[in-house]
């Protein structure tokens, strides 16, 4: 498994994908110029509740511009992915099919013993480094609002505030 760290040039990849019902495609080096945000989970239709899976969450408007884009993978198959997103009422972003293996092994999130990726979120900048990380147990689920913050925090010339503060406070730093 590989160890990716911030500041490492985040791995190409050329997966298929599939964003309302239609397969491509998909490359980080389609992207370049924009702020990525390449999130991993185990499979398809799995416990978490959806409204905590980054999968399946309604990520904020604001959050989707056009210099920030989403990409959700697991090792499920196109057709698996297809369903899903049906069941969920649709996705706004691709959903990539990584049945190989390879692009989870790239970013050093498989799970060789249970042949899933771990739960894991890179951030990466419109150079293709990595900006952030976090990968946790397949059990454990991660805050879309806490990805939002992250991403915004990591571009640059941003107003950084605290979570849940309103626009005319004051950030305060420590």
């Amino acid at each position: 498994m590989s160890q990716l760290r911030i500041g490492d040039k985040a791995p190409d990849f050329k997966v298929k994908g599939v964003l309302r019902a239609k397969v491509a495609e998909y490359s980080l080096s389609s992207y370049p110029g924009k702020w990525l945000v390449l999130f991993f989970y185990p499979a398809d239709f799995t416990f978490i509740c959806p409204q905590k899976s980054p999968a399946s969450a309604k990520w904020p408007r604001s959050f989707r511009v056009r210099t920030r884009l989403i990409l959700g993978a697991s090792v499920d198959s196109i057709d698996s992915h297809r369903a899903w997103a049906e069941e969920l009422g649709g996705l706004e972003y691709p959903l990539l099919s990584d049945e190989d293996k390879t692009l989870s092994r790239a970013y050093g999130v498989l799970n060789e013993k249970e042949g899933v990726s771990l739960r894991a979120t890179f951030i990466i900048n419109p150079t293709g480094v990595i900006s952030y990380q976090v990968a946790s147990h397949v059990n454990v689920g991660r805050s879309v609002e806490e990805t939002c913050a992250s991403s915004k925090l990591c571009a640059p010339n941003v107003s950084v505030r605290p979570i849940g503060s309103r626009a005319s406070r004051p950030a305060i730093l420590g």
